[in-house]
C-alpha cells in the first residue's frame, strides 16, 4: 500500500510520534474541568482525577435530566402578509466585498437572515458559494459594527454631519486642492453613476480604486495587449490542458467559485466520455490550486519569468514567430511545449504574477496557441479587480505634498494594508477632511474624523456587473439594525442629490437596462422579475467570437531576467481571510486552512529541508524583516523560499480579530510600478521563544489503513477498478452475523467524488451556519475539541519536499450497522427507519462511549457551555449575534455528543412539502448544506432505494468504496477513488517531478 502521512514528523518518526508540546497538550486533556475554561496547571493525583471524573459524569447526568425553562412565544398582533411563522423566505441578492462576487439567495426566518445560498439562475456562480460568502451572514450581527455616524469618536446626527462635510467640501473646492474618493473595486453600475454625479459637482475630485491585493500587472498588460484594463474570463470547462504559475484560481485568484465549478466539471470522470483535463502548476508555497494539480513544480518566484520566457520561445520557434531574449530555464520545458502545441485552442496558461512583462508574455503564449475565443474570453471580461497600483502610489505622494485637502474612504483599509502604511499615515495626517464610510471599525476609520457608516450588504440596495453584460441586483433582507446609511446615499447627498438609492438604481436601470430587452412591456414588470430572479443578462451578441487581434509590439515584452539574492519570501492570501477584511468573523478564523490545517494564526511556512538545515520545528519563533512569527514546516514549499499569509495582525477592529497573527503587508515590495507578491534577500533568525499553533490535521490518523485511494488516468482507462481493488476484496468477504438491514421507505446516502473535491472549505462553513455549530477558540482547538461536523482531511504521499496531496471530506458515515449504537447505555444514539444515525440530545448523558466506538472520529463532545459564556465570547454570545441561529436546529447544551445529521431538518422540510403537494420526492430535491454550497459538485445526496438517483449511480460506479468497509458497518457515505491525469512514470530532480 502507498504510504500516506499528515506531517513530516509522522513520516520520519511514525504514527505515534509526538513533540514535547503535543505531549503537554494531551496530558492536559487527561484532566477535564467542565466548569472552567483553563485547565489546572498543578500536578493532579490519581485520586483527584477519579474524584473529578466521578463528579463530572454525575453532574452531566443530572444536568441532562433537568427540565428546560418554559419559553413563551408571542404571536404577531398583525401578521405581515409575506411572513408565515415557521416558514423561511428567500430573497435574491448579490455579494461583493471588493474581492469576491456571488449571486445569492438569502434565507430569512421571521425577518432575520440566517443562511446564504447560491442563486441557480446566475450564469457566473451557478448556485454555488464560497466559505467567505457563507460566513458573511454572521458579519451582519457583529456587535463591533458602527451603530451611528460619528465625529471624533462621538455620536452625531446625519443632518449635522452632512452639513459639516458639505461645508468642508466646498471650502476645499475653492482652495485649489483636490478631494480623493478612495474605494475598493466597484462593480456596481449605479454606484459608478453616483460617483460621476459627485465628480460633476466637485471637478477637483479624483476617484481611485485600490485593491489591497491587486491584479494591477495583469490589467496593465491586458491594456497594452488588447486595449482594455480588464481580466479575461477563463473557461476551464473547455480546457484539456491547464498550465498555471502561482495563480490560486481555485482558492483566491479572480473568481474562485466560478473557476472551481468549471474546473471540476472536467475532472470528475463521471461522464460517459471519460475526458479529464490535465493540470500542471508552478508555485513556491503550497496553495489550494497547487494541491489539486496533477503535476506540481515547486519553484522560486524569481524563476517563473525564466520558465515562461522559455516556454514562449519554444512555442514561437515551432510556429515561426519572433523569439525573445531570456536566460535559460531551470527546467527543461521541451515536453511541456509539445503538450501545449498538441492542445492549441484547448489549453489555458495563467499567471498570478504582479509583473507586467510576465503577464504580457502569458497573453502572447495564449494568443499563439489560439486560446482566445475558445478557452479564454477577453470580449466578455471580468470586472472584479480594477485597482492600478501606480494610482494609489501617486495619491500617497500627493497627500504628503499637501496637495490633497479631503479624502473619502470606502471599503478599503490602507492604514492597515498599504505596503508603506507609515507614509500613508503621514499623508493622511496632513489632510483637513477625512471621512470613512466603513460599516465596521478599521485601522483607517479610527484615523478619520468623520465616520458615516454604510449598511451591511444584507441591509442594502445595490446592483453589480461582475462580468460584461451580466448584471445582478442586491436587495435588503432585513431593515437596518443600526442608524447607518447606504454609502451611495451619502455620496449623492454630498453631490446635492437627495434621491434614496433604491429610486436611484431604478432610474438607472430604467434608462440603461429596460430598453435593452424586449421580454417585458412595462418597467415595473421588468424590475419585479429582475429583482425576483436576482440576475439580468443583456442579450448576447456574437456568441461565437472571432479570434482577437494582438495590438502590442514584441519590444513591449521587455526584460524577463530576475535578479534574486538569498531566501525569497512569498506573501499570499488565505482562502478564509483573503486580505483580512473579515478578520472579525470567528467562523472564518476557526476554519482550518485547506493546506496546513491550522487556524487562528498566520505563520512562516518553511520547507522540510530548510527546517532540518536550520534546526527549526513547528512553533519555533523566528524574526524576519523585524517581525516575530512562528514557523510551520510545510511539505512542498520550494527550496530557497518561505511563505507568510496576509490578512492577519489586525487592530481596532473587534475582539475576534485584534491581535491574531502578524501583519505582513509591510513586507510587500514594488517592482516597476506594481506591488510584487514576493521579495528576496530575506534572513530568518531563530529566537528562544515558541508560540502555540492550533493545528487540526493531527487530530486524526489513517493508522496505515486504506482510507484514501487513488490511481492514474492511464490505469483507470484500462481498468475502472484501478486503485480500488480492495473494495472488490471486501465485497467477497461481506459476511456478518447481523441480519441484512432493509429500509422500506427512503434510505439516505451521500457520494463524495475525490476527483471533484478541491478542499475549499465552503462545506465546513455552510454546515456551521446551518447547524448552529459553535466556535470554541484557539485553545480548545489545540485541545482537539473543535466542533465542526464535517472536516476535510489532508494527506501527503511521496517525498516531503515534493509531496502529492489528497483531500477527503469526512462527516458522520451514518452506518447501517453503526458501532456507536450498540454501546450507548441510555440509547441516545439510534437508527432511523430511513438510514440516519440519530442522537437524542435530551437523552445523552455524555459518557462518550459512542465516540470511543466510532472508527471515523466524527462525533463531537460539548465540553463547555459556549453560549452566554464570557470565556467563549467570539461575537456570538450577545442577543444580536443569536439572531443568526437556525431555529430548525437545537442549540446543544454542555455535556452531550453531537455530529452530522445529514441536515435532517432539510429532509423533513422537503418531505412535508412533497406531501402537501401530493407528489413523490424528486431526486436532488433534498440538498444538505454541504451539498448545496459545494462549488465543485463533489458531494451528491439522495435516496439509495431509488436506483435511478444520482447517489445510487455513483454507489454503483467502479471507483466507489467505503471507509473501513472491511469492518462491515455499512456506511451510507461512499467515496470515488481519486484519479490523477498522469499516464507515465515521473522523473525526480532537484526541482521536483518532471514528465
Amino acid at each position: 500500500m502507498k504510504k500516506y502521512w499528515r506531517s513530516p514528523e509522522e513520516l520520519k518518526y511514525g504514527l505515534n510520534s509526538e513533540t514535547e508540546r503535543d505531549v503537554e497538550i494531551n496530558h492536559k486533556n487527561a484532566v477535564i474541568d467542565l466548569f472552567e475554561n483553563d485547565l489546572p496547571e498543578k500536578t493532579t493525583s490519581r485520586r483527584d482525577f477519579l474524584k473529578l471524573m466521578g463528579f463530572s459524569i454525575t453532574t452531566a447526568t443530572i444536568v441532562a435530566s433537568c427540565e428546560k425553562p418554559v419559553s413563551k412565544a408571542i404571536p404577531y398582533l398583525i401578521k405581515p402578509e409575506e411572513i408565515t411563522p415557521g416558514n423561511a423566505s428567500y430573497y435574491a441578492s448579490s455579494f461583493f466585498d471588493g474581492n469576491e462576487y456571488g449571486s445569492i439567495l438569502v434565507k430569512t426566518r421571521d425577518g432575520r437572515p440566517i443562511k446564504i445560498e447560491g442563486n441557480d439562475l446566475s450564469k457566473i456562480s451557478r448556485g454555488k458559494t464560497s466559505a467567505r460568502i457563507q460566513a458573511s451572514v454572521l458579519s451582519l450581527y457583529d456587535d463591533a459594527r458602527y451603530k451611528f455616524p460619528q465625529k471624533g469618536g462621538a455620536e452625531i446626527g446625519w443632518e449635522q454631519i452632512d452639513k459639516e462635510i458639505n461645508g468642508k467640501l466646498n471650502e476645499i473646492a475653492g482652495s485649489g486642492k483636490k478631494v480623493v474618493l478612495l474605494t475598493g473595486t466597484v462593480i456596481s453600475p449605479s454606484t459608478i453613476h453616483a460617483i460621476e454625479i459627485l465628480k460633476e459637482k466637485y471637478t477637483s475630485l479624483e476617484w481611485i480604486q485600490y485593491d489591497a491585493v491587486s491584479n494591477s500587472g495583469m490589467l496593465q498588460a491586458n491594456f497594452k495587449a488588447f486595449g482594455e484594463k480588464a481580466i479575461p474570463d477563463y473557461k476551464f470547462k473547455k480546457a484539456d490542458l491547464v498550465v498555471s504559475f502561482s495563480a490560486d484560481f481555485l482558492g483566491t485568484w479572480v473568481s474562485p467559485v466560478s473557476f472551481t465549478r468549471a474546473y471540476s466539471k472536467r475532472r470528475n470522470l463521471t461522464s460517459p466520455d471519460m475526458k479529464m483535463s490535465k493540470h500542471i502548476h508552478f508555485e513556491a508555497g503550497m496553495s489550494l490550486t497547487g494541491s489539486n494539480a496533477d503535476i506540481r513544480y515547486p519553484v522560486k518566484p524569481s524563476e517563473e519569468g525564466l520558465i515562461i520566457g522559455n516556454i514562449y520561445n519554444g512555442i514561437a520557434e515551432k510556429l515561426g514567430e519572433a523569439k525573445i531574449k531570456v536566460d535559460s530555464s531551470p527546467f527543461d520545458v521541451h515536453e511541456l511545449v509539445t503538450e501545449l502545441l498538441k492542445n492549441r485552442g484547448k489549453s489555458i496558461v495563467v499567471s498570478g504574477s504582479a509583473e507586467v512583462n510576465i503577464q504580457l508574455l502569458v497573453n502572447k503564449i495564449n494568443f499563439m496557441l489560439g486560446n482566445y475565443g475558445e478557452t479564454i474570453d477577453i470580449k466578455k471580461p471580468l470586472y472584479v479587480k480594477k485597482g492600478i497600483d501606480s494610482d494609489i502610489s501617486k495619491c500617497v505622494e500627493e497627500m504628503n505634498q499637501g496637495l490633497v485637502g479631503g479624502i473619502i474612504i470606502h471599503n478599503v483599509n490602507p492604514v492597515y494594508d498599504y505596503y508603506e502604511n507609515k507614509k500613508f499615515n503621514s499623508g493622511l495626517a496632513k489632510i483637513d477632511l477625512k471621512v470613512s464610510l466603513s460599516s465596521v471599525p478599521t485601522e483607517t476609520s479610527y484615523a478619520c474624523e468623520y465616520v458615516c457608516p454604510d449598511h451591511h450588504y444584507l441591509e442594502s440596495w445595490n446592483d453589480a456587473e461582475p462580468k460584461k453584460g451580466k448584471f445582478s441586483l442586491a436587495q435588503p433582507a432585513i431593515r437596518p439594525i443600526y442608524n447607518t446609511r447606504n454609502a451611495q446615499e451619502s455620496l449623492l447627498n454630498w453631490a446635492g442629490n437627495n434621491t434614496d438609492f433604491l429610486s436611484f438604481i431604478q432610474a438607472y436601470w430604467k434608462e440603461n437596462m429596460f430598453n435593452s430587452q424586449d421580454e417585458y412591456i412595462t418597467f415595473q414588470e421588468f424590475w419585479n422579475h429582475s429583482l425576483q430572479k436576482g440576475v439580468f443578462d443583456l442579450s448576447a451578441e456574437n456568441e461565437n467570437e472571432e479570434s482577437i487581434a494582438w495590438i502590442s509590439e514584441n519590444d513591449t515584452l521587455g526584460d524577463l531576467s530576475s535578479k534574486s539574492e538569498g531566501l525569497e519570501l512569498v506573501m499570499y492570501e488565505t482562502v478564509a481571510l483573503r486580505d483580512g477584511k473579515d478578520g472579525n468573523n470567528p467562523w472564518l478564523q476557526e476554519m482550518p486552512d485547506p493546506i496546513t490545517k491550522a487556524c487562528w494564526d498566520n505563520y512562516l511556512s518553511i520547507s522540510p529541508t530548510f527546517a532540518e538545515d536550520k534546526g527549526f520545528q513547528n512553533e519555533d519563533v523566528v524574526t524576519i524583516a523585524g517581525i516575530e512569527v512562528p514557523v510551520f514546516v510545510q511539505p512542498g514549499q520550494a527550496k530557497g523560499t518561505v511563505s507568510l499569509a496576509l490578512g492577519y495582525g489586525r487592530s481596532n477592529t473587534g475582539k475576534v480579530a485584534d491581535g491574531v497573527g502578524v501583519n505582513a503587508f509591510g513586507l510587500i515590495q514594488v517592482r516597476g510600478n506594481t506591488r510584487s507578491n514576493y521579495r528576496s534577500g530575506i534572513e530568518v533568525e531563530k529566537t528562544n521563544k515558541t508560540y502555540n499553533l492550533a493545528l487540526t490535521q493531527t487530530h486524526n490518523s489513517m493508522e496505515e489503513r486504506p482510507i484514501v485511494r487513488e490511481t492514474t488516468l492511464g490505469e483507470y482507462l484500462k481498468n475502472p477498478n484501478a486503485g480500488n481493488e480492495m473494495h472488490l476484496e471486501a465485497e467477497k468477504h461481506n459476511v456478518s452475523l447481523y441480519k441484512d438491514v432493509k429500509f422500506d421507505g427512503h434510505h439516505w446516502g451521500m457520494a463524495i467524488n475525490l476527483n471533484s473535491c478541491t478542499a475549499c472549505g465552503a462545506c465546513i462553513i455552510a454546515c456551521q451556519a446551518e447547524n448552529n455549530v459553535p466556535v470554541v477558540g484557539k485553545e480548545e482547538v489545540r485541545r482537539r475539541r473543535i466542533l465542526h461536523w464535517i472536516r476535510i482531511d489532508r494527506y501527503y504521499s511521496d517525498e516531503p519536499d515534493q509531496p502529492t496531496v489528497l483531500n477527503q471530506p469526512v462527516m458522520c458515515q451514518h452506518c447501517d450497522n453503526a458501532p456507536c449504537e450498540n454501546v450507548c447505555p441510555v440509547s441516545a444514539t439510534m437508527h432511523s427507519s430511513e438510514g440516519l444515525n440519530q442522537i437524542a440530545y435530551n437523552r445523552c448523558i455524555g459518557t462518550k462511549y459512542c465516540i470511543n466506538n466510532c472508527p471515523y472520529r466524527v462525533r463531537r463532545f460539548n465540553w463547555f457551555k459556549y453560549a452566554n459564556n464570557d470565556k467563549f465570547d467570539y461575537n456570538q454570545n450577545s442577543d444580536l449575534a443569536k439572531l443568526v441561529l437556525n431555529p430548525d436546529v437545537v442549540v446543544r447544551e454542555r455535556g452531550v455528543v453531537e455530529k452530522c445529521t445529514f441536515c435532517v431538518q432539510r429532509i423533513q422540510d422537503k418531505k412535508l412539502e412533497a406531501k402537501l403537494e401530493k407528489r413523490p420526492l424528486r431526486d436532488g430535491e433534498i440538498q444538505t448544506a454541504c451539498v448545496q454550497t459545494c462549488p465543485a459538485d463533489a458531494l451528491v445526496f439522495g435516496d439509495l432505494n431509488d436506483k435511478n438517483s444520482g447517489v445510487s449511480k455513483l454507489f454503483n460506479n467502479e471507483r466507489n468504496y467505503f471507509l473501513l468497509e472491511e469492518l462491515h458497518i455499512l456506511p451510507s457515505v461512499g467515496y470515488l477513488t481519486k484519479v490523477r491525469n498522469i499516464e507515465r512514470n515521473m522523473v525526480e530532480d532537484d526541482h521536483g517531478t518532471h514528465f
